[in-house]
């Protein structure tokens, strides 16, 4: 948390056959007590794919990939937040 801003990042390689791309990912850039500013995930995989959230909605995109996909989020959360985070590699 960082000056009303949060980011929650979940990460975990799996074998579940919900996510056939072998991740169950939730990359969350929050305001405290606000809107999503920005959200990867694959909550619905198999029926709906891999989404981007924003305040203006939602978008399925093609999975690049867990490293590409986190280094796009965390490029993205800079551009979008007026925080400057820490990012830990």
């Amino acid at each position: 948390m960082e000056d009303g801003y949060i980011i929650d990042v979940i990460i975990r390689q799996t074998e579940d056959k919900k996510y056939p791309f072998g991740w169950d990912y939730s990359l969350h850039h929050v305001e405290v007590g606000g809107d999503t500013i920005l959200r990867y995930d694959n909550a619905h995989e198999r029926t709906k794919g891999h989404e981007r959230h924003t305040r203006n909605g939602v978008e399925i995109i093609e999975f690049p990939g867990m490293l590409t996909l986190y280094d796009r989020f965390k490029h993205e959360t800079e551009e979008m937040s007026p925080v400057s985070w820490n990012w830990s590699e």
